[in-house]
């Protein structure tokens, strides 16, 4: 407005002076064009003052971020975790939200123990998944592992003792090796330990380049249930102690059952403490224990059997037997 303004000014003017025969026309059309480039800096500030008001919203994101996210301390190295897990009177809520989704949920688990966890969609089953791996945050209460808090724990020292099966897999743009090795150092038979455990190998035969194969952004060259497995052996990769598998079984086939059914069965046998998010029957049986979840609180949880024969309906009693109705009429019966 202000540039607008300037040159109406300096034309009006210009004029004005022509008549008065104090200035020529030239000089007019000079003192105008010199007039607008006095505020072109302005004009450039002004147009680029967007870019300006970026660069201080991106500042204070990254600000709130390493406020939200400090750099961790160094601390003492912890021995590897046996598997013991003690989740202690939990409420949560998704992070940056007061929302409750878990409400006092409270169990114990020794090493080497399995764990069904099951219950209606939003019963807190994914936050409580999350929690065991030190994911979330709890905002009362805590979740041990060998009487650690798995999530002020380090997570690159914990990592290598944790396997966690997200409900949705994630994979990165690399070899399938790589993703399954999480991006570090590549033991070659772990590796084929893992794919050999979640049956990957006619998978892995069928690639160009085996192991070395790339997969594409996301895993965009498999299939659905070619990427589960893939997660699968991610998670079991190496030597866990702890493995947390959320709904595993959501794209698999009937082979692909088979093959996690053996695996569950493989990880108890080893010692290694599983824990199952579940809807179906099948992996139920293939554990030692069952929690219900309902409305972010536990209604249930003992062994298996116990609990699935206190949630069967029980029998409603036989209806008691109704006296005959006499009716006497005129001394007939």
């Amino acid at each position: 407005m202000l540039q607008m303004l300037q040159g109406s000014v300096l034309l009006g003017l210009g004029g004005w002076l022509a008549l008065q025969g104090m200035i020529g026309g030239s000089l007019m059309i000079v003192g105008s064009i010199l007039g607008g480039r006095l505020l072109a800096p302005l004009v450039q500030v002004i147009t680029g003052w967007r870019q300006v008001e970026n660069a201080r919203e991106a500042y204070n994101r990254l600000h709130l971020l390493l406020e939200t996210f400090p750099v961790p301390r160094e601390s003492m190295p912890l021995p590897a975790p046996k598997g013991a897990v003690n989740v202690e009177e939990v409420f949560a809520a998704p992070p940056g939200t007061r929302l409750q989704v878990l409400k006092g949920v409270n169990f114990a688990l020794q090493p080497g123990a399995s764990l069904a966890v099951v219950g209606p969609s939003a019963a807190g089953k994914t936050t409580l998944a999350r929690l065991l791996v030190g994911i979330w945050p709890a905002l009362q209460g805590k979740v041990r592992l060998d009487g650690v808090d798995v999530y002020s724990w380090d997570k690159e020292e914990l990592g290598p003792h944790i396997g966690y099966l997200p409900q949705e897999v994630e994979l990165f743009e690399g070899s399938l090796a790589e993703n399954i090795a999480r991006f570090g150092e590549i033991d070659a038979e772990k590796l084929r330990d893992a794919c050999s455990a979640v049956g990957l190998e006619d998978l892995v035969e069928s690639l160009p380049e085996g192991h070395d194969t790339l997969i594409g952004t996301d895993g965009a060259f498999l299939s659905g249930g070619q990427r589960q497995r893939v997660g699968l052996a991610r998670a079991i990769y190496g030597t866990p102690r702890l493995v947390v598998l959320d709904e595993p079984d959501v794209s698999l086939d009937a082979a692909g059952d088979a093959f996690l059914l053996r695996l569950v069965k493989d990880l108890k046998e080893k010692g290694v403490t599983v824990i199952v998010i579940t809807q179906r029957k099948n992996l139920v049986s293939a554990v030692d224990n069952l929690l219900v979840l309902i409305d972010g609180k536990v209604q249930k949880f003992g062994p298996a059997r116990e609990v699935l024969e206190s949630m069967k309906p029980k029998p409603k009693p036989a209806p008691a037997e109704v006296p005959a109705v006499v009716s006497i009429r005129g001394g007939g019966v």
